[in-house]
């Protein structure tokens, strides 16, 4: 379950926890219908909102949800889950998407992957990916060629890329790729004139979302000798804050000329949310363009060398975090978080392939639990004032 939004239930309320469930059980189960049950790993948080914003414009329909069986990973609970063309295309678009993924780690060499039979096997299960994304995302009319394209232009645009290379020409592609399938949502909800508008929050989204994990991944990288678009272009961190706010600010103008049948849940994922995901990216509440904001050593602090690595060490020899594991260590430890159930309950858990800590979705959350006020527009159950945001919902 990897991705930049990660909502807390207690933001979201009763009823939109029990919609962003639909939609994250509706994926996992369109891979499962459409492409086997193995695929279901590659089910990810920010693949699920396509399916969220082709429902937010059609609105609610009859259907647009079944009932499905009970599950481990719901306590062997049924539910209603989201079916449909936008379930289908999240499941495209992540198939494809974790295809590229399973190709890169080959190129790496990444643990297991390092052994020739082993790097074979997962060519294989990366091209059956690919083919079959290709063939859903043709059964809704959606080319995942655009996808395919930006993932091998990003290949390239990396090995140019430098010291004084713009960063935003590296994210490029992600924005392409993200832009076309928010895009695409327009189209099966019927709401062609939404399609501008929604490119434009996919192009932000995409270039936010390559931002921030370029950030949480730059420490392990530097350490781990890997190329980071921070580190090789010489991007600061302050600058890279500057570039996230303006993309959460922009998306949330997209998101004013686009219309929706239902806009809360869109809203509070894409405005409210994304703003939580850069500051926890940063480790800070702070705004990239106040003068206070600064990430980074202070002025005039010297930043040591590390030995036989070109870009040095930018965090002051700072304790290593333990190694990433490989692909298929990475999925076995991943089982084990799903069927454990410590992704949703644990307090703190270890990202299965970063190894990162991570707080469960239940755990330790921000948020004034008791709902007392309406803390993210109106957006949890509490009250419909809206008071204190310009969303306009």
């Amino acid at each position: 379950m990897f991705g930049i939004v990660r909502p807390c239930s207690h933001r979201l309320g009763e009823r939109l926890k029990a919609e962003w469930m639909a939609h994250l059980c509706g994926l996992c189960l369109a891979l499962r219908r459409d492409h086997g049950q193995f695929a279901r790993i590659v089910t990810n948080y920010d693949g699920l909102l396509l399916s969220v914003l082709t429902d937010a414009q059609t609105g609610p329909t009859a259907d647009g949800r079944r009932t499905a069986g009970p599950c481990a990973l719901r306590g062997m609970r049924t539910a209603s889950v989201a079916r449909g063309e936008g379930a289908r295309l999240a499941a495209a678009v992540s198939l494809v998407l974790a295809a590229a993924k399973v190709r890169d780690h080959v190129a790496d060499g990444d643990g297991l992957l390092a052994r020739e039979p082993v790097a074979a096997a997962a060519r294989r299960l990366a091209a059956g990916w690919g083919r079959a994304g290709a063939r859903g995302g043709a059964a809704i009319g959606f080319d995942t060629a655009v996808l395919v394209e930006a993932v091998d232009r990003q290949l390239g645009l990396e090995s140019l890329a430098g010291p004084g290379t713009p960063i935003l020409a590296v994210t490029e592609p992600t924005e392409t790729a993200t832009a076309a399938a928010f895009a695409h949502t327009a189209m099966l909800a019927g709401r062609p004139g939404n399609a501008q508008p929604l490119a434009e929050a996919g192009r932000l989204f995409g270039r936010l979302a390559h931002l921030l994990d370029a950030v949480e991944d730059q420490h392990t990288d530097v350490l781990a000798g890997a190329w980071n678009p921070l580190t090789a272009t010489g991007t600061s961190r302050t600058e890279v804050r500057r570039l996230a706010d303006d993309a959460v600010h922009g998306i949330r103008l997209a998101l004013r000329e686009a219309e929706f049948a239902d806009g809360k849940l869109v809203h509070l994922l894409l405005v409210h949310e994304l703003e939580r995901s850069v500051d926890r990216a940063f480790g800070t509440s702070s705004c990239g363009h106040t003068p206070e904001a600064s990430f980074g050593p202070p002025p005039g602090h010297h930043v040591p060398q590390a030995p036989g690595h070109p870009y040095g060490d930018p965090f002051g020899g700072q304790p290593p975090r333990p190694d990433k594991r490989g692909f298929w260590a990475g999925c076995a430890a991943a089982l084990g978080l799903c069927c454990t159930c410590k992704v949703c309950c644990a307090d703190e858990f270890e990202g299965p392939w970063s190894r990162k800590r991570r707080e469960g979705c239940c755990a330790n959350c921000d948020c004034d639990c008791d709902l007392s006020c309406c803390q993210v527009c109106e957006c949890c159950e509490c009250c419909e004032c809206c008071s204190g945001c310009d969303c306009g919902l």
